[in-house]
């Protein structure tokens, strides 16, 4: 039977993915669990498998494509059976069975299609099922259209279908009231922070989704329009690039975040000179029982969750009307590609010792730099560090991770005189830079936190206590 191949959903956030490379051309035979192709998502590039055996016999969107998941990109099934039926809508019995899935949550959904008889299961709703009937809709030409829960195909679908199909123009009998527009699940959660009515957010192409860009440029469109700028566009040559993949992925991030969470920084600067001769003597150790160079950033990880234990409000995420501190101290790590970031995380890091923390992160941080860094290993992070520290940066504002109440930026380690009981010393300072989400904490909490993170690194054998 041929299978509608869909992008899949690779995480909890995951939106939209990019196609890279497809590893099969058309025509070509496939084995389940065989790499079909790569797709990039905000957090990292994956290798997704066939779920089936049997032919790649059409591919419905070409490498550097950005598709919605749940929308079918590929039509998989035997060489000589007919697979028309899949690319033009052709009739085939509406039962309204659950589409299947693969056992896997993250695994693409195969739409199975009806062949030589057999039931079409696609999700679709009574009312749905209904309307498609009435106006001649066969079901199969829905697929990947459902905006209801988990894909399931409901009546604005149906009527965002036809619209497509009357060259975008309702009538009366089509549509007797607007269909509401289709939003993705992180543009409903960002228009519902940002205070924006769902019926503003309608865009250009009937059934179209909604998608958080698409939420903050309606907030910025509703500011006080600023004198234009004029760009050269004669003149001295460019090189144009696409913004997509990683890069707009970051952008809708780092968006979501400055339009949501009021930011706050506080920097204070941190003696590391006893931190720095610590590390010294424990290198050698860690390096014989783990395999691993300690690093400060690893101290760092360490003294933050230890942190996060005395201050838990700085451990939290709000999450529309709820409050949630957590519990596990898990702590996000950035760390840069060539074409953008990723934030690798350390679960439990309160839990463990600084030289299997410095093992761990050794192994995200390649694992991250070759792209092969898993959802699960990009995300529940609780807090972030960032360090610029090796870029010779002294002090940043950096932006909180979404969802996440702190995140601390480090600096540097530079050698500075500093007055010691009364005397000028050289000394190895270190500028912390921590934002905070005002909206949960207020200055003197915040402030508190960095005063504790403070003292860690200064003592620093209390953080292996």
């Amino acid at each position: 039977m041929a299978h509608l191949f869909t992008m899949p959903q690779l995480g909890s956030t995951m939106e939209e993915g990019t196609i890279l490379r497809w590893h099969k051309r058309e025509g070509d035979p496939v084995k389940a669990g065989e790499v079909l192709l790569e797709i990039e998502t905000d957090k990292s590039t994956m290798e997704v498998e066939a779920p089936t055996d049997g032919v790649l016999r059409k591919i419905l969107e070409p490498e550097n494509a950005l598709v919605p998941i749940r929308k079918p990109i590929a039509v998989i099934g035997s060489a000589d059976e007919p697979v028309d039926h899949l690319l033009t809508g052709a009739q085939t019995p509406d039962t309204a069975e659950p589409a299947s899935r693969s056992a896997d949550p993250g695994a693409p959904m195969v739409e199975a299609a009806s062949i030589a008889g057999e039931g079409e299961r696609i999700a679709i709703s009574p009312r749905a099922s209904r309307l498609a009937a009435e106006k001649g809709v066969p079901v199969t030409a829905l697929a990947g259209r459902g905006t209801g829960i988990g894909g399931r195909i409901v009546e604005r679908d149906v009527l965002a279908y036809l619209e497509t199909q009357s060259g975008g123009m309702p009538t009366v009998e089509m549509a007797p009231e607007r269909v509401a527009p289709r939003l993705t699940p992180l543009a409903a959660r960002l228009a519902d922070d940002l205070g924006v009515a769902v019926e503003e957010l309608a865009t250009g192409l009937p059934g179209s989704r909604v998608r958080s860009t698409d939420v903050i440029r309606h907030v910025e469109s509703r500011k006080e329009t600023p004198a234009p700028v004029l760009l050269a566009t004669e003149g001295p040559g460019y090189t144009a690039q696409p913004f997509t993949g990683m890069r707009r992925r970051i952008a809708e991030n780092v968006s979501k975040s400055a339009f949501t969470a009021p930011h706050v920084t506080l920097t204070l600067e941190v003696d590391m000179t006893a931190c720095a001769a610590l590390r010294a003597q424990l290198i050698p150790a860690i390096e014989a029982s783990y395999g691993a160079r300690l690093s400060f950033t690893d101290l760092l990880v360490k003294a933050v969750a230890r942190a996060l234990e005395a201050h838990p409000q700085m451990n939290a995420s709000l999450i529309g009307e709820e409050l949630r501190i957590y519990q596990a101290r898990n702590i996000g790590v950035a760390v840069a590609l060539d074409d953008g970031l990723v934030v690798p995380v350390v679960r439990d890091a309160d839990r463990k010792t600084v030289g299997a923390i410095a093992a761990e992160l050794k192994q995200l941080v390649e694992r991250a730099r070759a792209g092969q860094c898993t959802p699960e290993e990009l995300s529940g992070g609780t807090f972030t560090i960032t360090n610029l520290g090796a870029f010779g940066i002294d002090l940043f504002d950096p932006i909180l991770v979404p969802g996440q109440v702190g995140i601390l930026g480090v600096g540097r380690i530079a050698e500075k005189p500093v007055v010691v009981q009364g005397e000028v010393a050289i000394r190895s300072m270190m500028h912390l830079c921590l934002s905070f989400d005002h909206r949960v904490v207020d200055g003197a909490p915040a402030a508190r936190f960095l005063q504790s993170l403070k003292e860690l690194l200064e003592q620093p054998l209390s953080i292996l206590v």
